[in-house]
């Protein structure tokens, strides 16, 4: 069972919400990519995509172009390019509210594009659907190992896709192991407690501060750190979250039910 949130959500097993890049297609190359990340908007009402050049032996000028969705073609409103063998290029302009996304070219012929999405002007991005839960897994104990293993798996997606490794946040830690719990003691799975509180109120109560942007992955049913995290991988929504090079910090909470292990990673970004 998977679900997602995010303010700058299933997999097969898992419940997850989550902000992430989107993997465009290979490029010719064996083993080179391009990515682009889906556009949001910054702490300073700024919109900003990425596309990144992975994996390549050659050089190649790779460009990224932001789109905002319009009757007829949809016009490039802010594009950039850069020339080397891998690395990431940026694009950012001032935010107007409308529906956009990124393209990602490389003169090699590789490239792709993110998903669409709505953007208001305030910081972060709108929050995908939760899929519902499939049949539980029997559940192994876990604890601060299985958390920390979750962070570090995450990172080398992160670190693989070009964005920086996020940082272990005692905050966003409490708020994810305290919904993972909740989750677990209730028998439910939503990024909505029962009581009402929403991922932002959750986050906020952890004393995370100040909030620029912010994110929630949940899951239920996967046994192991790597099973999680190859779920969220697999889920556009989640990988998102997980891709997002605007994040900084993570939390993870991990809890036990008859019904199986309950997962929660709260992303943030100070």
């Amino acid at each position: 069972m998977l679900a997602c949130l995010g303010s700058l959500v299933a997999l097969g097993t898992p419940m997850a919400t989550a902000q992430a890049a989107t993997q465009a297609a290979a490029s010719p190359q064996a083993g080179c990519r391009v990515y682009a990340t889906k556009p949001y908007v910054t702490s300073d009402g700024r919109i900003q995509a990425s596309a990144a050049r992975l994996g390549c032996g050659d050089v190649a000028r790779v460009r990224v172009q932001i789109k905002r969705v319009e009757a007829g073609p949809d016009p490039v409103v802010k594009s950039a390019a850069r020339t080397g063998s891998n690395g990431r290029v940026t694009a950012a302009l001032r935010c107007a509210p409308g529906v956009y996304y990124t393209v990602a070219t490389d003169q090699r012929g590789g490239g792709g594009r993110s998903g669409t999405v709505r953007l208001s002007c305030s910081p972060g991005t709108p929050t995908p659907t939760p899929t519902p839960p499939p049949t539980p897994s029997p559940t192994p104990s876990q604890g601060s190992s299985s958390q920390e293993e979750v962070v570090r798996l995450t990172n080398v997606e992160r670190q693989a896709g070009g964005c920086g490794a996020l940082k272990n946040d005692p905050q966003l830690r409490s708020a994810a192991q305290g919904h993972s719990d909740d989750m677990a003691t209730k028998n439910y799975f939503s990024h909505t407690s029962q009581d009402g509180r929403t991922m932002t109120d959750r986050i906020k109560a952890s004393g995370f501060s100040p909030m620029s942007a912010w994110a929630e992955n949940i899951a239920m049913g996967q046994r192991t750190p790597a099973e999680v995290v190859k779920a969220w991988m697999n889920s556009t929504g989640h990988r998102q979250n997980i891709m997002n090079c605007a994040y900084t910090h993570i939390g993870v909470g991990v809890a036990n039910s008859s019904r199986g292990i309950y997962w929660t990673q709260n992303f943030g970004k100070h």
